[in-house]
């Protein structure tokens, strides 16, 4: 019987080998095709494609897939794709400036008729940062198709949206570990604590690359406005800074762990304590980036007294006894969360098996390449029924 298996094994995996040249059209031919639509054709959308078809070879030869791209669709419209010659044209007409609904082709309008008429074991991938979407993935769950995330949005806002998505019980047929940590297998770490019935007494993390640098800049003695325009300049923040100094970002994504743990939650009760006070708010961004050294010296004395105590700052999420807080803490130096630097993230979770010395997953937290690399490696997962 062994002998056979291993036979047949060798026999699938030589029906889906490729050449040192991969030709699509083989590949296709002995591959089983897995459609998939593609929500969000932006910076995480063009490297989503890039690596995906970087990635041909290799889903052929190791689990004999060819994830097929059924259609694109952004906020204006969507473009049925017949190849992958079609497809990455479109993410290059897309990066030209150029909306779905102008390309040759495309249809204007919402694609949720389109979506409704792929097949039952379609995969929806959404990679935008809308807040629409939710209603699409909520309708291919009810529908049978599969659901591939790396926009937090629709899982963290109402609870009801979020049960709708993953299930109660779960099916299994939704995945969203790039809505956390882009690559970082932050949701798959906790799953496999729930699987295996180790009770999370705690999660912490940061989640923010931008928090990190500007966190890694104040234990450095640097004054808080100097790191921020500095951030800002290198592009690591949004255009309005306080977009990412409010935490809103970083709540959403430690919403989603705790709504992983079983909690029933919503984005209003997250206790969040943004990096600037509420007489900030309000300005133009000329404005606030103008008054940032007002808050340099407080600043400046939180990091000292922190450091006096053998402590470091960071902007961290807890999860913890039933509430969920966002906002400035205060660290132990040989810490996990202690020892980062830089725009790393990294999430801690104390169990009964850990309980002292945390299950720790840490690594780049943010980009467009690892966010995408987040997401096809979640549709294999559900095209091999994983």
């Amino acid at each position: 019987c062994m002998k056979r298996r291993t036979a047949l094994g060798v026999f699938l995996l030589l029906a889906c080998a490729v050449s040192a040249v991969p030709d699509d059209s083989a590949m296709a031919a002995t591959c089983r095709p897995v459609p998939f639509a593609l929500l969000g054709l932006g910076g995480v959308g063009a490297a989503f494609v890039e690596s995906l078809l970087g990635a041909r070879a290799r889903h052929a030869e190791k689990f004999g897939l060819e994830l097929a791209c059924a259609l694109v669709a952004d906020s204006s419209g969507y473009l049925s794709i017949g190849d992958d010659a079609a497809l990455k044209a479109a993410a290059a007409a897309k990066a030209g400036g150029t909306p779905v609904a102008s390309m040759a082709g495309a249809t204007k309008g919402d694609p949720a008729a389109a979506l409704a008429a792929l097949p039952k074991d379609a995969i929806i991938v959404d990679v935008s940062a809308s807040s629409t979407t939710a209603a699409l993935l909520v309708a291919a769950i009810e529908r049978g198709q599969k659901v591939v995330a790396a926009n937090k949005k629709p899982f963290s806002s109402e609870q009801a949206t979020y049960d709708a998505l993953v299930g109660t019980p779960r099916h299994g047929r939704a995945k969203h570990e790039s809505t956390v940590g882009a690559g970082l297998p932050a949701v798959a770490a906790l799953e496999r604590l729930v699987a295996a019935d180790d009770p999370v007494a705690k999660i912490a993390g940061t989640f923010s690359g931008t928090l990190g640098y500007v966190m890694t800049g104040l234990q450095e003695g640097r004054p808080f406005s100097e790191i921020v325009l500095e951030a800002k300049a290198k592009g690591y923040t949004e255009p309005d800074p306080r977009d990412d100094l409010g935490g809103v970002d970083v709540a959403r994504k430690a919403l989603i762990l705790a709504r992983g743990l079983g909690w029933k939650l919503e984005l209003g009760d997250v206790n969040v304590t943004p990096l600037y006070p509420d007489a900030l708010a309000d300005l133009s961004v000329p404005d606030f980036l103008a008054a940032l050294p007002s808050l340099d010296a407080d600043f400046k004395t939180r990091a000292a007294d922190a450091a006096a105590a053998g402590k470091t700052l960071r902007y961290a999420a807890t999860v913890a006894d039933g509430k969920l807080d966002v906002g400035l803490q205060a660290v132990a130096l040989d810490s996990p969360l202690g020892s980062l630097s830089g725009t790393d993230n990294l999430v801690e979770y104390y169990t009964k098996w850990y309980p002292t010395s945390p299950l720790v997953v840490q690594g780049a937290g943010a980009g467009a390449g690892t966010t995408a690399a987040g997401v096809i490696a979640d549709m294999v997962d559900l095209a091999r029924g994983a």
